[in-house]
Protein backbone atom coordinates (compact mmCIF):
# COMPACT_ATOMS: atom_id res chain seq x y z
CA UNK A 1 0.00 0.00 0.00
CA UNK A 2 1.60 3.17 -1.10
CA UNK A 3 0.88 6.29 1.35
CA UNK A 4 0.08 9.57 -0.04
CA UNK A 5 0.52 12.82 2.22
CA UNK A 6 -2.82 14.67 1.92
CA UNK A 7 -2.27 18.05 0.23
CA UNK A 8 -2.39 21.07 2.62
CA UNK A 9 -5.33 23.44 3.50
CA UNK A 10 -5.19 26.41 1.83
CA UNK A 11 -4.10 28.86 3.22
CA UNK A 12 -5.24 32.12 0.74
CA UNK A 13 -8.58 32.38 -0.45
CA UNK A 14 -7.50 34.07 -3.26
CA UNK A 15 -4.41 36.00 -4.88
CA UNK A 16 -5.43 39.42 -3.71
CA UNK A 17 -6.18 37.53 -0.49
CA UNK A 18 -2.67 36.49 -0.42
CA UNK A 19 -1.43 39.97 -1.41
CA UNK A 20 -2.75 41.74 2.02
CA UNK A 21 -1.44 38.79 3.80
CA UNK A 22 1.52 39.25 2.58
CA UNK A 23 1.55 43.02 2.41
CA UNK A 24 1.19 42.76 6.37
CA UNK A 25 5.42 40.99 6.29
CA UNK A 26 6.40 44.15 4.33
CA UNK A 27 5.58 47.08 6.89
CA UNK A 28 8.74 47.69 7.55
CA UNK A 29 9.65 49.80 3.72
CA UNK A 30 6.34 51.48 3.76
CA UNK A 31 8.57 54.76 4.83
CA UNK A 32 10.99 54.17 2.33
CA UNK A 33 11.50 54.40 -1.52
CA UNK A 34 10.64 51.40 -2.63
CA UNK A 35 8.63 50.12 -5.61
CA UNK A 36 6.59 46.66 -6.20
CA UNK A 37 7.80 44.79 -9.69
CA UNK A 38 5.17 41.97 -9.64
CA UNK A 39 5.90 38.87 -12.30
CA UNK A 40 3.00 38.51 -14.76
CA UNK A 41 0.19 37.63 -14.60
CA UNK A 42 -0.21 35.96 -11.31
CA UNK A 43 1.98 38.27 -9.57
CA UNK A 44 -0.28 41.06 -10.17
CA UNK A 45 -3.10 40.82 -7.45
CA UNK A 46 -0.96 39.95 -5.39
CA UNK A 47 1.69 43.37 -5.99
CA UNK A 48 -1.47 45.74 -6.53
CA UNK A 49 -2.64 44.82 -2.65
CA UNK A 50 1.29 44.73 -1.63
CA UNK A 51 1.41 48.48 -3.79
CA UNK A 52 -1.41 49.93 -2.30
CA UNK A 53 -0.73 48.98 1.42
CA UNK A 54 2.60 50.50 1.09
CA UNK A 55 1.64 53.60 -1.01
CA UNK A 56 4.47 52.50 -3.40
CA UNK A 57 4.45 52.38 -7.81
CA UNK A 58 3.77 49.01 -9.18
CA UNK A 59 5.14 48.03 -12.24
CA UNK A 60 6.37 44.64 -13.81
CA UNK A 61 9.19 42.78 -14.52
CA UNK A 62 8.31 39.66 -16.98
CA UNK A 63 10.04 36.61 -16.13
CA UNK A 64 9.01 33.39 -17.85
CA UNK A 65 10.39 29.70 -17.76
CA UNK A 66 12.06 27.72 -20.32
CA UNK A 67 9.52 24.88 -20.85
CA UNK A 68 11.05 21.19 -21.38
CA UNK A 69 10.48 20.13 -24.86
CA UNK A 70 7.31 17.51 -24.40
CA UNK A 71 6.44 18.24 -21.02
CA UNK A 72 6.34 21.89 -20.61
CA UNK A 73 4.66 21.64 -17.25
CA UNK A 74 8.30 21.70 -16.07
CA UNK A 75 11.20 24.28 -16.65
CA UNK A 76 15.19 23.80 -17.18
CA UNK A 77 15.34 28.00 -16.85
CA UNK A 78 14.13 31.13 -17.42
CA UNK A 79 14.33 34.29 -19.06
CA UNK A 80 13.85 38.12 -17.96
CA UNK A 81 12.29 40.82 -19.91
CA UNK A 82 15.89 41.93 -20.47
CA UNK A 83 17.10 39.02 -21.88
CA UNK A 84 18.86 37.58 -18.56
CA UNK A 85 18.62 33.97 -19.15
CA UNK A 86 19.00 31.67 -16.08
CA UNK A 87 19.76 27.49 -16.90
CA UNK A 88 19.22 24.73 -14.40
CA UNK A 89 22.04 22.89 -16.00
CA UNK A 90 20.89 19.34 -13.66
CA UNK A 91 18.23 19.39 -15.63
CA UNK A 92 19.41 19.96 -19.08
CA UNK A 93 22.06 16.82 -18.45
CA UNK A 94 19.19 14.92 -17.09
CA UNK A 95 16.55 15.61 -19.82
CA UNK A 96 19.84 15.24 -22.33
CA UNK A 97 18.41 18.69 -24.30
CA UNK A 98 20.31 19.42 -26.86
CA UNK A 99 22.02 22.89 -27.72
CA UNK A 100 19.43 22.99 -30.62
CA UNK A 101 16.46 22.13 -28.51
CA UNK A 102 18.18 24.58 -25.93
CA UNK A 103 18.07 27.54 -28.46
CA UNK A 104 14.62 26.69 -29.93
CA UNK A 105 13.06 26.89 -26.59
CA UNK A 106 14.85 30.07 -25.26
CA UNK A 107 14.21 31.91 -28.67
CA UNK A 108 10.11 30.80 -28.03
CA UNK A 109 10.63 31.99 -24.75
CA UNK A 110 11.82 35.20 -25.80
CA UNK A 111 9.30 35.75 -28.24
CA UNK A 112 6.52 35.69 -25.83
CA UNK A 113 8.30 37.75 -23.70
CA UNK A 114 8.47 40.60 -26.42
CA UNK A 115 4.90 39.96 -27.25
CA UNK A 116 3.59 40.51 -23.86
CA UNK A 117 6.16 43.57 -22.98
CA UNK A 118 4.31 45.28 -25.73
CA UNK A 119 1.02 44.23 -23.89
CA UNK A 120 1.87 45.45 -20.38
CA UNK A 121 3.86 48.71 -21.95
CA UNK A 122 2.97 49.62 -24.91
CA UNK A 123 5.27 50.57 -27.66
CA UNK A 124 6.68 53.91 -25.67
CA UNK A 125 6.45 53.03 -22.26
CA UNK A 126 9.64 52.90 -20.28
CA UNK A 127 10.63 50.40 -17.63
CA UNK A 128 10.16 51.90 -14.03
CA UNK A 129 12.99 54.01 -12.06
CA UNK A 130 14.65 51.49 -9.64
CA UNK A 131 17.97 53.09 -9.19
CA UNK A 132 18.30 53.64 -4.90
CA UNK A 133 14.99 52.15 -4.46
CA UNK A 134 14.02 49.08 -2.45
CA UNK A 135 12.93 46.79 -5.36
CA UNK A 136 10.33 44.36 -3.78
CA UNK A 137 9.85 41.70 -6.92
CA UNK A 138 6.38 39.86 -6.09
CA UNK A 139 5.07 36.82 -7.45
CA UNK A 140 2.00 34.57 -6.36
CA UNK A 141 4.28 31.66 -5.43
CA UNK A 142 7.60 29.98 -5.54
CA UNK A 143 7.90 26.31 -6.55
CA UNK A 144 11.47 25.87 -8.21
CA UNK A 145 12.66 29.62 -7.84
CA UNK A 146 14.17 29.59 -11.24
CA UNK A 147 11.67 32.28 -12.71
CA UNK A 148 12.38 34.43 -9.65
CA UNK A 149 16.23 34.43 -10.21
CA UNK A 150 16.19 35.51 -13.38
CA UNK A 151 13.98 38.73 -12.44
CA UNK A 152 16.36 39.54 -9.95
CA UNK A 153 19.21 39.20 -12.02
CA UNK A 154 17.46 41.34 -14.67
CA UNK A 155 16.34 44.06 -12.11
CA UNK A 156 20.08 44.47 -10.30
CA UNK A 157 21.37 45.58 -13.17
CA UNK A 158 19.41 48.33 -12.90
CA UNK A 159 20.92 49.44 -9.25
CA UNK A 160 18.72 49.05 -6.91
CA UNK A 161 19.52 49.52 -2.98
CA UNK A 162 18.60 46.72 -2.55
CA UNK A 163 16.14 43.64 -3.98
CA UNK A 164 13.51 42.23 -1.60
CA UNK A 165 11.84 38.97 -3.07
CA UNK A 166 8.37 38.86 -1.59
CA UNK A 167 5.80 36.00 -1.93
CA UNK A 168 3.03 34.55 0.00
CA UNK A 169 4.33 31.12 -0.35
CA UNK A 170 7.35 28.92 -0.80
CA UNK A 171 8.72 25.61 -1.03
CA UNK A 172 11.72 25.66 1.04
CA UNK A 173 14.32 24.40 -1.81
CA UNK A 174 12.94 27.47 -3.64
CA UNK A 175 13.65 30.40 -0.90
CA UNK A 176 17.26 28.65 -0.20
CA UNK A 177 17.85 29.01 -3.89
CA UNK A 178 16.92 32.71 -4.47
CA UNK A 179 18.00 33.56 -1.26
CA UNK A 180 21.67 33.19 -2.93
CA UNK A 181 20.85 36.07 -5.31
CA UNK A 182 18.34 38.48 -3.57
CA UNK A 183 19.14 40.66 -1.03
CA UNK A 184 15.91 39.13 1.30
CA UNK A 185 13.37 36.47 0.43
CA UNK A 186 10.13 37.16 2.98
CA UNK A 187 6.98 35.08 2.69
CA UNK A 188 3.87 34.09 4.57
CA UNK A 189 4.68 30.48 4.60
CA UNK A 190 7.52 28.15 3.97
CA UNK A 191 6.87 24.51 2.71
CA UNK A 192 8.92 21.35 3.43
CA UNK A 193 7.16 19.08 1.47
CA UNK A 194 8.05 16.27 -0.71
CA UNK A 195 6.05 17.80 -3.39
CA UNK A 196 5.50 21.08 -4.08
CA UNK A 197 2.16 22.93 -5.85
CA UNK A 198 1.09 26.91 -5.64
CA UNK A 199 -1.79 26.34 -6.15
CA UNK A 200 -3.15 24.20 -3.01
CA UNK A 201 -2.23 27.03 -0.69
CA UNK A 202 -5.38 28.88 -2.66
CA UNK A 203 -8.97 27.98 -2.63
CA UNK A 204 -9.15 29.66 -5.86
CA UNK A 205 -7.43 29.54 -8.15
CA UNK A 206 -6.46 29.41 -12.08
CA UNK A 207 -4.02 30.55 -14.82
CA UNK A 208 -4.77 33.86 -15.15
CA UNK A 209 -4.56 35.51 -19.21
CA UNK A 210 -2.84 38.66 -20.15
CA UNK A 211 -6.29 40.47 -19.75
CA UNK A 212 -6.60 39.72 -15.96
CA UNK A 213 -3.57 41.28 -15.68
CA UNK A 214 -3.98 44.15 -17.49
CA UNK A 215 -7.40 44.93 -15.28
CA UNK A 216 -4.64 45.19 -12.22
CA UNK A 217 -2.07 47.46 -13.73
CA UNK A 218 -5.57 49.49 -14.56
CA UNK A 219 -6.76 49.48 -11.00
CA UNK A 220 -3.63 50.43 -9.60
CA UNK A 221 -3.64 53.59 -11.88
CA UNK A 222 -7.37 54.57 -10.74
CA UNK A 223 -6.69 53.55 -7.28
CA UNK A 224 -3.40 55.78 -6.79
CA UNK A 225 -5.13 58.62 -7.52
CA UNK A 226 -8.48 57.45 -5.72
CA UNK A 227 -7.15 55.45 -2.31
CA UNK A 228 -11.08 55.21 -1.39
CA UNK A 229 -11.98 53.34 -4.04
CA UNK A 230 -13.30 49.69 -3.39
CA UNK A 231 -10.79 46.68 -5.07
CA UNK A 232 -12.38 44.43 -7.80
CA UNK A 233 -10.82 41.83 -5.02
CA UNK A 234 -11.94 39.14 -7.23
CA UNK A 235 -10.83 35.40 -7.27
CA UNK A 236 -7.94 35.99 -9.51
Amino acid sequence: MVFRAPAPQPLFENRFDAGKQLAEKLTAYKNEPAIVLAIPNGGLPVGLQVALALGVDLDVVIARKIPIPLRPEGGFGAVADDGTTIFNNDIIKSVGLTQSQINYQVAKVRNDIQQRSLAFRGPNRSLSVVTGKTALIVDDGLASGYTMMAAVESVRRRRPARIVVAVPVASEMAVRTVEKVADRVITVHTALVPKFYVSYYYRFWHEMKDDDGLKCVREWEIRRYKPNLKSINKPL
